[in-house]
């Protein structure tokens, strides 16, 4: 029997709530409530399908042409994303995460980004997934264990449903005020006031949208930003994101394996391309850590 491409799935559980994690990549590739499927589910012997559910780590999303420029020295990365020539998702979409602690309801995993080309910096990170009554909380951690101030951005690309219901039936709301125009190569080239097309403040039927974009200006409330998924009958996931986390990609796809249409939605500490706007872009001192937390809700 071939070995499973996504690696060791841990399986979590605390009364009502379950939830599958990958060792590659730290993947949320399962999470159910009251029997409710909240990501959509792909073939055994398929790699993650579209960077579902990974951690997004040095940077989340693109890198124009996988270059940038750090402190008057130029580096390159390798172009992970050929078709549009950028280096894309960070350096741990496809690494095997190692379990440091784990019981029936938490599980926390670590990898390190280690000295490469393109990225001279050294980082350990750790993510903790934790369930609660209603859904999941997620936790992670990255510390500079290298020499230098590495930049350094995170994000994390899970994609939810509400399986009893199709997901283009599904409304989507984002509370945000702007939204970054892009280019040919899907890097920000402006952000702008919110147009027709893309807000959200108002429920829209995701069956109606067709979007690969991020927004920012999104309020907090009780120090958290967030988005909805919302059923016809009222039930609403709710995506939330604390301190740090300024920005929300989101991004339809008809070509998710198994599904007519599956939506992420991304919490983002950073936008595109943050390695060479700067934008957002923290730099971590040799020794210093940073926390942030994100979770996703089902209510109703």
């Amino acid at each position: 029997m071939a070995a499973d491409p996504t690696g060791t799935r841990f399986a979590l559980r605390a009364a009502d709530v379950s939830a599958e994690i990958t060792e590659v990549g730290a993947a949320l590739r399962a999470l159910r409530v009251g029997g409710v499927d909240l990501v959509p589910d792909y073939p055994d012997d398929a790699p993650t399908p579209a960077a579902s559910g990974i951690v997004l780590v040095p940077w989340p999303n693109r890198i124009r042409d996988g270059r940038w420029e750090d402190d008057g020295e130029l580096r390159q990365l390798a172009i992970t994303e050929p078709k549009l020539g950028n280096a894309s998702h960070g350096l741990l979409r496809f690494a095997s995460y190692r379990v440091e602690e784990q019981t029936d309801a938490a599980l926390t995993l670590r990898a390190d980004v280690v000295p490469q080309t393109g990225y001279p910096y050294h980082l350990a990170t750790r993510v903790t997934y934790r369930l609660g009554e209603r859904g999941i909380r997620v936790t992670h951690e990255i510390t500079n264990i290298g020499d230098g101030d590495a930049p350094v951005a995170l994000g994390t690309h899970p994609y939810f449903r509400i399986s009893d219901v199709d997901t283009a039936d599904l409304s989507l709301q984002v509370e945000a005020q702007t939204w970054f125009r892009l280019d040919d190569q899907s890097i920000p080239v402006a952000e702008e006031p919110l147009d027709d097309e893309h807000d959200l403040r108002t429920p829209r039927r995701v069956g109606d949208l067709s979007l690969d974009v991020a927004f920012a200006g999104l309020p907090r409330r009780d120090g958290r930003i967030h988005a909805h998924l919302i059923a016809p009958d009222g039930r609403r996931l709710t995506v939330w994101a604390g301190e740090g986390f300024e920005y929300v990609q989101v991004f339809t796809t008809d070509r998710f394996p198994g599904h007519d249409l599956a939506v992420a939605i991304e919490p983002m500490t950073a936008p595109a391309d943050a390695f060479n706007s700067g934008r957002s872009l923290r730099r971590l001192a040799p020794g210093e850590s940073w926390t942030l937390e994100w979770g996703a809700d089902l209510v109703g």
